[in-house]
């Protein structure tokens, strides 16, 4: 991989997109998104390709659908994409702005941060979304997936390469790394790519996330996996806390926000803990630590290994908890500052959990799979951050800007 020559072009493509307005940008994404849909039969047949190897190699099923698009997939990859279209362009948006004693008008704008480059797995509408809300912000894009997504990124990448050659759009701002079979080499000369490189970002499970961590040379922003709880508080509604518990763990249990475990206060483990269990109906695995197991017919004992492990599948631990303060302790020690719950009636426990827990979203009796960027109303998002420097929580258009000041004098010298 020439890294030099795709970051040059990448440079020059920012710079290019940094002279257009907001009109022109989101005339490029329509092409982009009516390209989608004219093409969509060769997007599904490169993605086809892509799902039968994964099966021959023994991938699991939930991956798998991480993995697969099909028709309705690519709607909503369209309609993200169309959100991005209608939201506020923030690029010269003034964040701040005062007039000093001496006369000079100081005034602090968003701007884009230039390149960026995305290392991400499995998920091919992570390369539409990626690419619309770098796009949008003013920024270039160098998309790193997975060799197992390879066929659908790049014709997905073809597509929008040539949706933008067609109209007035910029073809030099997105670019597409061929992966080299199991050889991450490339992904190393991206983390050490200062100064052409801006910032990287992370996508995908534990070990992608702490390889870059660890070992980029670039800043990061770090999104994190998902290891996320849902707490049954004292004061809960038991029926209530079952349908979130279902449609957290099991409506897609290979996404991050999925909730990996459930902790059960002790005074109503012995109602609820049965009542899950039905409402699972055999589909999950459950690992329960010594005084929940008791309350439950087919789980496993949990190991000190299922406490803080995100499993991604249909699998969950149980966990008791003595009190309020014993499952916020247990929570902020294993979680990844992700996404956590608490199903409750007491508005004081609830806003105690919220003040308390270290997360970037905290939800009261609702459901943590809402953490995402369609749900929060910014379209297509760049993944979850977990860190609390720049950005944290769903990253939209925003998150790819840093700010400077423009400073307005006649002549004044210090």
């Amino acid at each position: 991989m020439d890294l030099n020559s795709i970051c040059k072009t990448l440079r020059s493509g920012s710079e290019r997109l940094a002279l257009q307005n907001a009109a022109e940008k989101n005339s490029a994404l329509a092409d982009v998104a009516a390209a989608l849909d004219k093409n969509r039969g060769a997007i599904l047949k490169a993605n086809e390709i892509d799902v039968q190897d994964a099966r021959s190699s023994k991938m699991s099923e939930s991956v798998i659908d991480r993995l697969t698009l099909n028709d309705s997939r690519i709607d909503g990859i369209i309609q993200s994409l169309r959100v991005v279209i209608s939201q506020t362009d923030p690029i010269g948006e003034e964040v701040s702005g005062w007039k000093t004693p001496n006369g000079m008008t100081i005034r602090q704008v968003r701007v884009p941060l230039g390149v960026v480059a995305i290392i991400y797995e499995n998920r091919p509408n992570v390369t539409v979304d990626a690419f619309c809300l770098a796009y949008k912000s003013g920024n270039s894009i160098l998309l790193r997936g997975s060799s197992s997504s390879y066929n659908s990124n790049r014709e997905i990448v073809h597509v929008i390469k040539e949706a933008l050659r067609g109209g007035n759009g910029v073809s030099e701002a997105i670019a597409l790394v061929e992966p080299d079979g199991h050889s991450h080499d490339d992904v190393n000369q991206i983390l050490n790519a200062v100064g052409l490189i801006d910032v990287v970002l992370p996508r995908g499970g534990k070990n992608l996330i702490q390889n870059v961590v660890r070992n980029a040379r670039v800043p990061v922003i770090e999104t994190g996996s998902g290891v996320c709880h849902l707490y049954v508080d004292e004061f809960a509604d038991l029926e209530m806390a079952c349908k979130i518990a279902e449609n957290a763990k099991i409506q897609r249990p290979s996404v991050c926000n999925a909730i990996e475990c459930i902790v059960v206060h002790k005074k109503v483990a012995a109602d609820f803990l049965p009542m899950l269990e039905e409402k699972f109906a055999g589909r999950v695995r459950l690992h329960a630590d010594d005084q929940a197991i008791s309350h439950l017919k087919n789980a496993v004992p949990a190991t000190d290994a299922d406490f803080g492990n995100e499993y991604l599948d249909y699998e969950c631990c149980i966990k008791t908890a003595d009190s309020l303060e014993d499952a916020v302790a247990y929570i902020n020690a294993n979680n990844t500052k992700h996404s956590e719950c608490i199903v409750t009636e007491s508005r004081a426990n609830a806003r105690l959990f919220q003040s308390r827990v270290d997360a970037s979203c905290v939800y009261v009796n609702a459901s943590t799979r809402f953490t995402d960027g369609g749900e929060f109303g910014f379209g297509a998002e760049l993944g979850i951050s977990t860190q609390k420097l720049h950005v944290r929580g769903p990253m939209g258009i925003k998150a790819l800007t840093t700010t400077k000041y423009l400073i307005d004098g006649d002549g004044q010298i210090r």
